[in-house]
C-alpha cells in the first residue's frame, strides 16, 4: 500500500513510525513532515492547506490512503475534497469535525443528548460575556470557541483573570475571535480516551493522561501538552464502560442522525468526577502528545485498523496492547507557550535514542547544515516504555538528560499523579 501522511508534529512522527512497521506498507510519503518523519517516509513539499496539491499528488502516485494528522485540515474539509475525487482518506468530514472546530456545537450536542458535561453559556458579543462572568461563581473556565492549538482554555479564579481571558479571545490572541464559551468548573481527575469509529461501529483504544500546564506541579498557562502517559489508572474497566455508554456511543449515534457520521479517531477529554465521567471537550484526531505513548504500547499493526475505519469494517476488529506503560516528556523552547526563539542546535539525540525502549519523536525540528535545530514551541517528545509508569518516567528523564539543548526546557514531573 502507498500511504500519504499529512502533518509535521510529534503525533505524525509517532504515526509514521507505527505505519512504517506494517508489512502491508509499500511506500510512505509525508507532507510537510519533519526530520524525524523523514527517517520513515519520503517528504513531499506540499502545504497541508493546499487541498488541490494533495489531491493531485495522491492521484499521480496512486496513493491508497491519505492519513490526516492535524485538526486544521480536517476542519477545513480536506477529507471531503479527497473523498469527492475517489481518494480514500482517514479522518472526519468537515461536518463531523465540528466536534472539535466548534466548542459550542459540541456543548449543544451534549445538552440535546443527555451527555454529561459542565454547564455553559456561549457568547458572540464581548460585552454580554463580561456581564455574564460578573454574576458567576469562581473558578470558571473560559474557552475560545474555535481551534486554538490547545491554548485557548483558561481556568479563571477571579474576575480579573476571566476579563483578561475574554478580552484575549475577542482580540484574536488564540486565533478565533468570533465567540467564547464559558463553563462551570469541574472537580476531578482528567483523562484522555480514544476510539476509532467508522460512523456506526466503535473500537476503544488505550487510555492516556496528559499534562496541559507548562510548569511542574500543574502550574502556569495551558499548552498543547507537556507530556503524557498510558495507561491512565483512573480509567478502570468500569469507568471505560461508563464513558462508552454515557458519552461516546450517544455522540456517534447523534452524529449519524445529523447526517454527519463520524469516521476517524475521536478523542474525548474527560473529567472523572464523584458523579462519574464528564465530557470536557472532543478532538477529532489523534492527541499530541498522547499518540506518542499509544503507539509505543500498540502491539497490533496500525495500518489495518486505519483501513477498517475507512472501509466501515470495525465491527469485529480488535487491537492488542503491551501491558507495559509508556510515558513521554515534551522538550519545548524556552518561553513556550508564549514567544520563543527557533534555530538553536540540538545535540545528543543519537546517544539518547540508543537507550533501550526509548524513542525520540520529533515535533518542531528542522535540518540546517547537517544538524538538527529547534523550529517550534514543542520540539521533541522523549518517549519510554517500561513495566510501570515510575520506571518509564525514570527512563524518559535519563534520555532527556543526554540531550544537549541549552535553549530548551521540560517539566520534570510527568506522571506525578500516578507515581505519588
Amino acid at each position: 500500500m502507498k500511504i500519504l501522511l499529512i502533518g509535521s508534529g510529534g503525533r505524525e512522527h509517532a504515526l509514521a513510525w507505527a505505519i512504517s512497521a506494517s508489512p502491508l506498507l509499500d511506500h510512505l510519503y509525508a507532507c510537510p513532515g519533519n526530520p524525524g518523519i523523514a527517517e520513515h517516509a519520503d517528504i513531499v513539499n506540499i502545504n497541508p492547506n493546499d487541498h488541490a496539491g494533495i489531491i493531485r499528488f495522491s492521484a499521480e502516485n496512486a496513493i491508497d490512503l491519505v492519513v490526516v494528522g492535524p485538526e486544521a485540515p480536517l476542519c477545513a474539509g480536506l477529507i471531503d475534497d479527497l473523498l469527492a475525487t475517489g481518494i480514500k482518506a482517514f479522518g472526519p468530514t468537515k461536518a463531523a469535525a465540528q466536534l472539535e472546530g466548534s466548542k459550542s456545537f459540541t456543548k449543544r450536542l451534549a445538552s440535546a443528548n443527555n451527555i454529561p458535561t459542565a454547564g455553559y453559556m456561549s457568547f458572540s458579543d464581548h460585552d454580554s460575556a463580561l456581564a455574564y462572568i460578573q454574576e458567576r461563581p469562581y473558578p470558571m473556565v473560559v474557552k475560545a470557541d474555535g481551534l486554538a492549538a490547545g491554548k485557548g482554555v483558561t481556568i479563571c479564579t477571579s474576575h480579573i483573570e476571566a476579563f483578561t481571558a475574554v478580552n484575549d479571545i475577542f482580540a484574536g490572541v488564540f486565533g478565533s475571535d468570533s465567540s467564547v464559551v464559558i463553563e462551570d468548573f469541574l472537580v476531578g481527575e482528567e483523562a484522555s480516551f480514544f476510539v476509532l469509529s467508522d460512523g456506526a461501529n466503535v473500537l476503544p483504544l488505550a487510555s492516556a493522561q496528559d499534562h496541559k500546564r507548562v510548569f511542574d506541579g500543574d502550574k502556569g498557562p495551558n499548552t498543547g501538552g507537556m507530556g503524557a502517559y498510558s495507561p491512565a489508572p483512573v480509567m478502570t474497566d468500569k469507568m471505560i464502560d461508563q464513558v462508552m455508554d454515557r458519552i461516546i456511543t450517544p455522540t456517534i449515534a447523534a452524529m449519524a442522525r445529523a447526517n454527519a457520521p463520524f469516521c476517524g479517531v475521536l478523542y474525548a477529554g474527560l473529567m472523572i468526577t464523584d458523579d462519574g465521567p464528564q465530557l470536557i471537550e472532543y478532538n477529532v484526531r489523534f492527541g499530541d502528545p498522547e499518540t506518542q505513548v499509544l503507539m509505543m504500547r500498540l502491539k497490533s499493526d496500525l495500518l489495518p485498523a486505519l483501513m477498517a475505519t475507512v472501509d466501515g469494517d470495525l465491527k469485529h476488529f480488535h487491537l492488542s496492547w503491551h501491558d507495559d506503560a509508556a510515558l513521554t516528556v515534551v522538550m519545548a523552547s524556552d518561553g513556550y507557550p508564549n514567544s520563543y526563539q527557533s534555530g538553536q542546535p540540538i545535540n545528543g539525540l543519537d546517544e539518547a535514542g540508543k537507550l533501550g525502549d526509548v524513542k525520540i519523536f520529533h515535533a518542531g525540528t528542522a535540518h540546517r547544515d547537517g544538524e538538527i535545530i529547534s523550529a517550534g514551541g514543542r520540539v521533541l517528545n522523549i518517549t519510554a516504555k517500561a513495566p510501570n509508569i515510575a520506571e518509564a518516567q525514570a527512563l524518559a528523564y535519563q534520555a532527556v538528560d543526554l540531550i544537549d539543548w541549552p535553549g530548551g526546557f521540560c517539566r520534570r514531573d510527568i506522571g506525578w499523579r500516578t507515581i505519588s
